[in-house]
């Protein structure tokens, strides 16, 4: 997750802030206009906490899909594991 506070420190001191959002293409432009002749810089002063925001739901969203994932994947291997036993044992699965 993401800083806003750390978002601007990047912002105001070094100018890397879409860098630190993961965002290189958006950095490099930034740099090559020098931040917009100066307009998104000031855009930028206002826009770093939706920017963030948005960022840290991005990954939420990401971690959460992982974790739906293998816990998907951990009742079928136990679903698995069961079947296989009651089948060493001779019971009938169904």
């Amino acid at each position: 997750m993401k800083s806003s506070g750390t978002a601007y420190l990047c912002w105001f001191f070094f100018g890397v802030h879409y860098a630190y959002l993961g965002q290189w293409g958006w950095q490099v432009l930034y740099w090559l206009t020098a931040g917009g002749c100066g307009i998104w810089t000031i855009v930028d002063l206002f826009l770093i906490p939706s920017r963030v925001n948005k960022h840290n739901l991005v990954l939420a969203n990401q971690i959460a899909d992982i974790e739906r994932r293998e816990k998907a994947e951990e009742f079928e291997r136990q679903l698995m594991i069961t079947r296989s036993q009651n089948n060493n044992n001779g019971v009938d699965p169904s």
